[in-house]
């Protein structure tokens, strides 16, 4: 994937995040963002990829971002791979 790609799916992630009502201000504790910071950081790839660290924490939430976006289920985490911040964790 893309680093554009994926910029693009976390832009989609954090636009949904956003009119999630009861999802928004669990991102920002978690994140330690606050509502200001969305706006400001939308083009921050690293924020980017902790948009996609919260909502690729719960399959619920990436079966309906997905869904709502028209992604497959599998490119919410690979464009998290694709963007600063994250690495494949191998099991071996």
């Amino acid at each position: 994937m893309t680093p554009e790609r994926a910029e693009q799916i976390a832009l989609f992630a954090l636009t949904w995040l956003a009119t999630k009502e009861e999802l928004l201000p669990l991102f920002l504790g978690s994140s330690g963002a606050n509502a200001e910071d969305i706006a400001g950081q939308a083009e921050n790839p690293a924020f980017l990829g902790s948009v996609l660290d919260f909502v690729t924490m719960d399959d619920a939430w990436v079966i309906e971002f997905c869904a709502a976006n028209g992604v497959k289920y599998e490119e919410p985490l690979t464009a998290r791979y694709s963007l600063p911040g994250a690495e494949v964790v191998h099991w071996t």
